[in-house]
């Protein structure tokens, strides 16, 4: 990783600054372009990430003084063009205009939702208004739901994506909603045959915010979408396997049965270690062989449990093999594992360790090994 690299700085800086300046100064003689970007940089570094975008509403706010309806077309003129209608997928848009749907919530929350709605379906198309739309859910959550029960049918992929992602029980960086978990269900039966991956994504990481608190309820809108049959089959699927990654890595059996692996097949796992004894920053070096009387599709995870400096046991789930065990031919399967010791997020702690080799689910061989400092 780049030493000294810095997103906030990156995506919040006196270039894009300027950019947004020149935007709302060709779109209004009275906005005082150097004004607002002198303001902006006086107090924009010393700013965490999220913070440099309220204040630069703050900001934008104080340059363009007045009512919602008196600052709106001033707004809508400064906008660029929408982003590229043909992208399929991966399509955000520029950070700098994240401030202005903060800028729409400070000025329109209270009084003006309905123009604010407008206004967020007009700027979501130039960057996502995800975390904006979440105030309106909770100041107005009828009239907010609504207008997105409309939006599920709106030309634009990224105001129809707006729906799924501003809804999320769990959304990144968003503000809590007090929308239950079931409330969006109906929003996401409309958007779940969208023909862009942009959309289909957004559901699919829904249904996987739904699954840390309702497994089954998210399981059994998948399987109602089956029957519908509004979705591509190789999309769906993908779909399933995107919504179900969290459960999947826990062995939930109800979703490894939707994915075609079966928990209770017939099958015998070996393991061996290279060495019984691993540095930190060495490699956890091991084999595997999974047999089978009959052909069975596999999904094989490796599970290591880490002591913590706490003294508990943390265990984490890898990805190893997605295939089909032959009957009768042993499947062997090899994995280096790097043992970082200068992750930032989890510290290696030496001690006593374990390796499970996990088949469809179900722990099926295990073996310990030390992990030296």
């Amino acid at each position: 990783m780049a030493q000294g690299f810095s997103l906030k700085d990156q995506l919040f800086n006196a270039e894009k600054v300027g950019y947004l300046a020149g935007l709302f100064g060709a779109a209004s003689a009275r906005f005082d372009a150097p004004a607002f970007e002198s303001h902006v940089m006086s107090g924009l570094l010393e700013r965490e990430l999220k913070e440099r975008i309220a204040w630069i509403a703050t900001c934008l706010g104080q340059a363009l003084p007045g009512a919602l309806p008196e600052v709106a077309p001033v707004l809508r003129a400064a906008l660029p063009p929408p982003l590229n209608p043909t992208r399929n997928d991966d399509d955000f848009g520029d950070f700098i205009f994240a401030p202005l749907g903060d800028l729409v919530v400070n000025k329109g929350l209270e009084d003006h939702a309905d123009l604010s709605l407008d206004l967020l379906e007009d700027i979501t198309q130039r960057f996502s208004m995800e975390w904006s739309v979440r105030a309106f859910l909770n100041r107005w959550p009828d009239q907010t739901m609504a207008r997105m029960q409309v939006w599920t049918r709106h030309p634009s992929t990224h105001v129809r994506r707006l729906v799924s992602e501003g809804t999320r029980p769990r959304l990144p960086w968003g503000q809590s909603v007090g929308l239950t978990l079931d409330a969006a269900l109906g929003l996401l039966d409309d958007l779940h045959g969208d023909k862009t991956r942009y959309v289909t994504r957004s559901v699919a990481n829904h249904l996987n915010d739904i699954t840390k608190k309702d497994p089954d309820l998210a399981m059994d809108r998948l399987d109602s979408w089956t029957r519908a049959d509004r979705q591509h089959k190789d999309e769906l699927d993908w779909m399933t396997r995107h919504a179900l990654r969290g459960l999947i890595k826990a062995g939930n059996p109800r979703s490894l049965k939707m994915l075609g692996y079966d928990p209770d097949a017939a099958v015998e796992v070996q393991v061996t270690l290279d060495k019984g004894s691993v540095q930190i920053d060495g490699f956890l070096a091991f084999s595997c062989t999974v047999s089978a009387p009959q052909d069975v599709p596999v999904l094989v995870d490796y599970v290591i449990h880490f002591q913590r400096p706490s003294g508990k046991i943390s265990p984490r789930v890898f990805k190893l093999k997605q295939a089909v065990a032959r009957g009768g031919v042993p499947l062997t399967l090899c994995k280096r594992h790097r043992l970082k010791g200068d992750a930032t997020t989890f510290r290696l702690v030496p001690g006593a360790h374990r390796l499970d080799i996990q088949v469809n689910g179900v722990v099926c061989a295990s073996v310990g090994f030390e992990l030296l400092s």
